[in-house]
């Protein structure tokens, strides 16, 4: 599986590289696979703001003492970087965005009316992983999680926001091609009453939160496995699990229930009768580290993306000097249709021109000779198959339909 490996194909297809002077666990978007990057935020933010998600932006470090409010530095104190001191103040890089969303819920009182509120965010996040567990793009010193915090007013909203969080993990899963049960599962991960270090200490709390993510799981009528001593340390939580080329698993994307947080940051809502309540919590991702997300897709298509994630979606082939102008004209055209496209302009012979583009697997070819020129056309080929000579205006309407449509 060697040819499908992400750590080979990202230097090879030009999307990334790890630059030793850079740091290890440092990844360096090329042009190339800064556009999957972009590509893939663009799709959470669309897909997520369909959904009622309210797309926050919060800085990158954060006072320790919020770190220490939160519980995180306790208990995640070895996954963080050491405290930075600034004017005699520490403050930390950030492992999570948990604490500054609930910061920024709390700087207004909210309404039950208000609830839920899904507070997300593509947030740049950064863990001192060791340096053995760190692997191509899967595991990583900093990365960019699609993350989201929903705040509700009920247990039963919650359960509600649990099952809306896995039906957006499931379309988008879809999206990219991925089956449940073959391309991914579903974990429930439990607590371990007696880890007391580990977990937050509250048994009841515990009992009635697994029931709740059971219960979840068993209505959604599809498989999973229940794994103690996985939970995060404030709740359990459903992870998606998805192996690698290699056979190994990593949690992709998440959705986590949370009874701890609220009590700590002291999350509440005006109910209905005018009291003020305590909320409950959501944790979830919708595709997880886009990072990593990078990294299952780049080995699940062996590097050929389906077109709207393609770095490059078309090439225009001229087969000779006289036919450079018209594949200028042809170029443009498919740039004024948001089609990211370019230009073989070496003298190599087409043969060699075609053998090249399929080896980068750009998704469609326009090739452009004598007839072509004459009759305003081009002939256009996917990597599959000859499609055969199309009018510009057809090709760049049948490209953009694809890329619409993410097909």
């Amino acid at each position: 599986m060697e040819e499908r490996d992400h750590k080979k194909l990202g230097p090879e297809l030009e999307l990334f590289y790890i630059d030793p002077v850079v740091g290890k666990g440092l990844p360096m978007f090329l042009p190339k696979g800064a556009v999957i990057k972009r590509e893939l935020e663009q799709f959470v933010i669309e897909e997520e703001t369909k959904r009622g998600y309210l797309h926050v932006h919060t800085p990158d470090l954060a006072r320790l003492e919020l770190y220490e409010k939160s519980g995180h530095y306790p208990h995640y104190q070895d996954s963080m970087y050491a405290p930075i001191d600034i004017d005699g103040d520490k403050f930390m890089l950030r492992p999570m965005t948990c604490p500054h969303h609930f910061q920024m819920y709390l700087s207004k009182p909210h309404s039950y009316r208000e609830l839920p509120m899904r507070i997300a965010e593509l947030a740049q996040l950064y863990r001192y992983e060791q340096s053995g567990e760190l692997m191509g793009l899967q595991r990583l010193r900093t990365f960019c999680l699609a993350d989201a915090h929903i705040i509700c007013a009920s247990e039963e909203q919650a359960a509600d926001e649990v099952t809306g969080a896995l039906d957006l993990i499931e379309y988008m899963a879809n999206v990219f091609g991925l089956k449940l049960g073959v391309d991914y599962r579903y974990r429930l991960s439990l607590g371990d009453r007696a880890n007391t270090e580990k977990y937050y200490k509250n048994d009841a709390a515990w009992e009635k939160s697994e029931g709740l993510l059971r219960e979840v799981m068993q209505k959604r009528g599809c498989q999973f496995e229940e794994a103690k001593d996985e939970a995060a340390f404030y709740g359990p939580k459903i992870d998606i699990q998805m192996k690698n080329v290699n056979g190994k698993e990593d949690t992709a994307f998440t959705v986590q229930y949370d009874f701890c947080m609220p009590d700590r940051f002291d999350l509440t809502y005006v109910a209905e009768d005018g009291q003020k309540k305590r909320a409950f919590v959501v944790h979830r991702s919708s595709i997880g580290a886009i990072e990593r997300i990078m990294a299952f897709l780049i080995e699940k298509y062996a590097g050929a993306f389906p077109t709207w994630l393609s770095p490059v979606q078309a090439r225009i082939l001229p087969i000779g000097e006289a036919h450079q102008a018209f594949a200028e004209g042809a170029l443009l055209q498919l740039k004024e249709a948001g089609i990211r496209a370019e230009i073989d302009k070496s003298g190599e012979s087409l043969g060699k021109k075609i053998r090249e583009a399929k080896g980068q697997k750009i998704p469609y070819l326009l090739v452009i000779g004598d007839s072509e020129v004459a009759n305003s056309t081009a002939t256009l080929e996917s990597r599959d198959s000859k499609i055969g000579e199309l009018s510009l205006a057809d090709i760049a309407s049948k490209l953009k339909e694809e890329i619409i449509t993410r097909g």
